[in-house]
């Protein structure tokens, strides 16, 4: 399938490299930052402002401004007031999102700090949040009008820490800009801290795609220190007083690591600019999650966390879905199986027209058997996001899947290629 791989990822760019609207007509290289909660219950989303911010970067892409994949759960969209004309949108996975799915949340509300980060308009724009519904529509949550010149749109100093550039490639706006940040790593910890990042930069660059993407990224660490060292264990009765509040035991699973504070998290990454940020959370123990275009979080000193690095930089920057389907998060109802999924590397073969059909040797059978002759086979195999039946995955065994497999199969390799391509075309 390698020799294939080439001409398929060409023929899918037309897809997605849509016509873009002019950046220098809209904006300004600075960004916009609106921060805001999502609220609810199980059957309710709302959205209530908390504050805007400018900030002095923006790394994405001045081309590629129009999200034509639809990808994440939720999106923002921003139009020009006048004109009504879309300039820009984004999609992404909130941490909202899958509480919303647990038996908590048909008891109580709650909120979840978010942050909306787009680039800084030249003229007055109406931004909206909109989430997908459970037959795969969007549906908008809220809208509101924007002036530029608002004087409630905060221009403070962004916080001064120590940043250290790990690797520099180029224009922000033209690679992709990972930032590191330490999560309970006290003062006397950051020499330990930049050896981490070190460490799991060449671990993500020795995995493929990433490691023919090389010159594609540039990578920051910023330095913020924690108080103690470590990361809260609610089910062990420790806490731990770090930078950005991180805990295992989400949705009391004890080995989802995870975070509300986004506030925090984006205070200290406008240090730098940056597309995606990763959490690096000091600790020995298994464990952490991934959201698409939100959060990437892992521990740094389990003997798995190389695996775990790859697996969830998948999930927060492609967009890609658990491949899993037994496991202590599987949630059997996540997916409506009438419903095609939009991540890219699962099916209900609702719609596998815009999947990887393309991709599957003819001789392959539809659905594929997960018996011992298709191991190394692309196909299309039951079992997947969280459900053994009903949802199909692209090989028996993927990064995506378990700590023990190869690496990313063709599918995510695709999947990870096109968004390296979104953020660096020039």
């Amino acid at each position: 399938m390698k020799r294939m791989f080439p001409l398929i990822f060409l023929l899918t760019l037309p897809v997605w490299l849509n016509a873009q609207v002019s950046f220098s007509a809209y904006f300004e290289p600075a960004s916009l930052r609106v921060d805001y909660l999502l609220a609810g219950t199980d059957s309710l989303s709302e959205v209530y402002l908390e504050q805007m911010k400018r900030e002095p970067f923006f790394a994405g892409s001045t081309v590629n401004l129009i999200d034509g994949k639809n990808y994440g759960t939720y999106r923002y969209r921003v139009f020009d007031l006048k004109s009504g004309e879309l300039i820009f949108s984004k999609g992404f996975c909130p941490l909202f999102q899958e509480w919303q799915t647990t038996a908590e949340a048909s008891k109580l509300k709650r909120s979840y700090y978010q942050v909306a980060m787009l680039p800084f308009p030249k003229k007055e724009i109406r931004f909206t949040i909109e989430s997908k519904n459970r037959d795969g529509d969007f549906v908008q949550l809220f809208s509101m009008e924007i002036n530029p010149t608002d004087y409630f749109i905060l221009n403070e100093p962004s916080p001064i820490y120590e940043v250290e550039t790990v690797l520099k490639s180029g224009k922000p706006d033209q690679k992709v800009d990972l930032v590191f940040l330490p999560e309970g790593y006290t003062e006397a910890e950051m020499d330990k801290f930049s050896a981490d990042v070190e460490r799991m930069t060449n671990i993500l660059f020795a995995a493929e795609p990433f490691n023919r993407h090389r010159s594609d990224f540039n990578i920051y660490a910023v330095k913020v220190p924690s108080a103690q060292s470590g990361t809260d264990v609610p089910g062990e009765a420790i806490y731990v007083n770090t930078a950005f509040g991180s805990s295992f035991y989400t949705f009391d699973t004890p080995r989802y690591l995870t975070t509300k504070d986004m506030k925090a998290i984006h205070d200290a990454a406008a240090a730098v600019p940056y597309d995606h940020i990763y959490l690096l959370v000091n600790s020995d123990r298994y464990g952490g999650g991934g959201f698409y275009n939100f959060l990437s979080v892992t521990t740094v000193d389990h003997e798995k966390a190389p695996q775990v690095l790859v697996h969830e930089f998948g999930h927060g920057f492609a967009g890609l879905a658990d491949e899993y389907y037994s496991s202590e998060v599987a949630y059997d109802e996540f997916y409506n199986k009438r419903v095609e999924p939009w991540e890219p590397n699962i099916t209900t073969l609702v719609d596998f027209d815009r999947k990887w059909k393309t991709m599957l040797d003819p001789q392959t059978p539809v659905p594929t058997p997960r018996e011992s002759k298709y191991r190394h086979i692309l196909g299309v195999f039951e079992g997947g996001g969280y459900s053994a039946k009903g949802i199909y995955s692209p090989m028996m065994n993927c990064r995506m899947k378990t700590n023990e497999a190869e690496g990313f199969c063709p599918v995510c390799q695709q999947a990870i290629e096109e968004a390296i391509l979104w953020h660096c075309r020039e």
